[in-house]
């Protein structure tokens, strides 16, 4: 039974308010490692742990109130000036807040949390008795950073324990802790995870103290098995803040709506008893513009509740980005900018493990070391921008840093040593196309792993993420300047403006932020290039799709137009018979069947259901060679 029988709404309550009491306190740490001079940052931390641990305190946590008050008083001292703000101070502190970020998880399952780690409560004592530096030597000349990864190697099978207890629900204290640390979307990552260890009892004190720092909840003691946590989850993913004023719109809306449904029915009845003159007929047309026009108010104004500030989802990445510089040696300052930019929860959610990734190979991989910077006439610390911004129906993320940049002759060299591709494929890349092998599964330019990268996974995760939200990614890069990557994302995924083209008397839905404009396709015009039929659009050699071939439909005669298309990655034409303008689509999901190449369902405003095609993956099932012979175009059949 749950520790918490009857406090669900007030535990729910107080995990909101404290975790982002706490991620607020994460990145005022990081603010005051930079300026310990900041007696206001320091009161703003000491309220921030005081609210935690009285919270605390009502629901009887005993364990997270004995780490607060700890952490609580080693910030009296710093603030009454007893202490000084140190990086020693700084590892200690923030391995106490990581704790109590477990300790939260340990909340959502509904249980009470376990006590934290023995050292670090220790080191925390002993920093408080003015003895920090021996407390905490070990831990400073260690990197303390082992930014979570996606697992490079296949699992060899199913880890039948732990899924025993998920099933039973029944803990088991012989039962090892699960070596698999991938990081998914939406799950909570810890700043500074580090790998879970298969047994502790070698470890000694400053591997605990560090183990302490970004150890997941399911690593703790007392750890009840995956059910209790996704059930939390998913509780906590179907909860959204939204501005009462934005509820009153709504409220409103559906109050205007009320009054005109009203006023149809009166038309209704007047017409139904014979009344169709002129004032009748001109008052229900009246009545159903008003009606149009309300509703599409309403839907915009649902749409907004939907709608977060992304600075919530930033407010975590001043922190992993200070550990895991700490940890390489480097001085690194994350800038945010745009925090106030509104996107999608779902799409917050989504984008977690994507920006954590950039931020760390622009960390690892982009920043030279202090003394390469200095060599290069750089500042020490360098600068590792986070950005959002809105552009028309898009929302534009840049993660950009003032490194080292890329050299697209080098990538491709790697690519090649790598087997990825070959020199042929090398030889007709641009530095587009170059940039953007640093997307292909097992492509890394290091040649021996680390906690922190080298598997040539993370920006293949990156690519495939974006792409599930309907979005776009590009690299920018000056050698020796720095490199930045940009996505571009839509406002919300419930949403998707399309094109709706033909093939014979069948629409299809293709989305309309692919599309660059609309051709006239003639058999002259289509030409054979490597076997492929191909089309010249203003000097640039295009590939030619005709829909039907992706679709695998038998077609008569050739498409009289084509859709100049534009992916992350090339620009193509797709071959249609017609097309029916745009529209926006509200996109139905297929769950429990979805074709391949088909994204979605929509309906028009006739009743028709269009199907949404999945372009990316219609292109992905030609195969490597990505090529449509001039055959695919027959002509019409003459009549004798």
């Amino acid at each position: 039974m749950s520790d918490f029988q009857g406090m669900e709404d007030l535990l729910q309550d107080f995990l909101v308010e404290a975790t982002d009491l706490l991620s607020g306190v994460d990145n005022k740490l990081v603010d005051l490692e930079r300026t310990p001079d900041d007696r206001g940052l320091l009161n703003d931390i000491f309220r921030g742990f005081h609210t935690i641990k009285g919270g605390a305190g009502f629901l009887n946590a005993t364990e997270l109130v004995t780490l607060c008050h700890l952490t609580e008083n080693l910030f009296d001292k710093l603030r009454n000036g007893e202490m000084v703000v140190s990086n020693e101070a700084m590892d200690v502190i923030l391995a106490a807040t990581g704790s109590v970020r477990d300790m939260f998880g340990a909340l959502e399952r509904g249980v009470q949390p376990p006590p934290a780690d023995p050292e670090l409560l220790a080191s925390l004592r002993s920093a408080i008795a003015g003895e920090l530096r021996a407390a905490t030597l070990a831990l400073a000349a260690k990197p303390a950073i082992a930014v979570p990864v996606v697992a490079s190697a296949p699992v060899a099978g199913p880890d039948w324990q732990q899924l025993f207890h998920a099933v039973t629900e029944v803990p088991s204290s012989a039962a090892a802790p699960s070596t698999k640390g991938a990081v998914t979307a939406g799950e909570p990552v810890s700043a500074v995870s580090s790998p879970p260890m298969a047994t502790v009892a070698a470890e000694s004190p400053a591997q605990v103290v560090q183990r302490a720092i970004g150890r997941r909840a399911s690593d703790k003691p007392g750890y009840q098995g995956p059910v209790g946590r996704r059930d939390s989850e998913r509780s906590r993913e179907n909860t959204i803040r939204v501005d009462t004023a934005r509820l009153d719109q709504v409220l409103n809306l559906s109050g205007e709506i009320g009054l005109t449904k009203n006023r149809l029915n009166s038309l209704r009845s007047d017409i139904l008893n014979g009344r169709s003159d002129t004032d009748t007929l001109h008052a229900l047309d009246q009545a159903v513009s008003q009606l149009d026009l309300l509703v599409s108010d309403l839907q915009n104004a649902v749409m907004k509740t939907r709608m977060q500030p992304i600075g919530r989802l930033f407010q975590k990445y001043p922190r992993i980005a200070r550990d895991l510089a700490r940890g390489l040696g480097k001085e690194v300052e994350l800038v945010l900018a745009g925090e106030e930019t509104e996107i999608d929860k779902t799409m917050i959610e989504d984008l977690s493990d994507p920006i954590i990734h950039l931020i760390r190979n622009a960390v690892d991989h982009g920043i030279e070391s202090p003394e390469d910077r200095r060599a290069a006439g750089k500042p020490e610390k360098s600068e590792v921008r986070l950005e959002a911004r809105q552009e028309g129906d898009h929302i534009v993320l840049i993660v950009a840093d003032d490194g080292r940049g890329m050299n697209a002759e080098k990538l491709r060299a790697k690519a090649i040593e790598k087997g990825l591709i070959t020199d042929d494929e090398a030889n007709t890349m641009d530095e587009r196309q170059s940039f953007n092998l640093v997307f292909l599964p097992g492509f890394s330019t290091k040649d021996v792993a680390s906690d922190v990268s080298g598997r040539g996974v993370g920006m293949d995760v990156v690519k495939t993420n974006i792409q599930k939200l309907n979005g776009s990614i590009d690299i920018r890069s000056s050698p020796g300047k720095g490199t930045t990557f940009v996505i571009s994302l839509p406002l919300t995924l419930a949403i998707l403006p399309v094109l709706l083209v033909q093939l014979g008397e069948q629409p299809f839905a293709v989305p309309l932020s692919m599309v660059r404009e609309i051709l006239t396709v003639e058999i002259g015009a289509v030409q054979e290039v490597g076997g492929r039929a191909t089309m010249v659009v203003r000097g640039e050699v295009m590939p030619l799709y005709p829909l039907s071939y992706l679709l695998g439909w038998a077609s008569e005669g050739v498409p009289e137009y084509g859709v100049l298309m534009q992916t992350a990655e090339s620009a193509f034409i797709l071959a249609i018979d017609g097309f029916m303008g745009r529209e926006d689509a509200v996109i139905k999901s297929l769950d429990d069947f979805r074709p391949k190449g088909v994204a979605g369902v929509t309906t028009l405003s006739n009743g028709q259901i269009v199907l949404i095609l999945d372009i990316k993956e219609l292109l992905g099932a030609l195969g490597d060679n990505r090529g449509v012979p001039r055959s695919a175009f027959r002509q019409p059949a003459v009549a004798a």
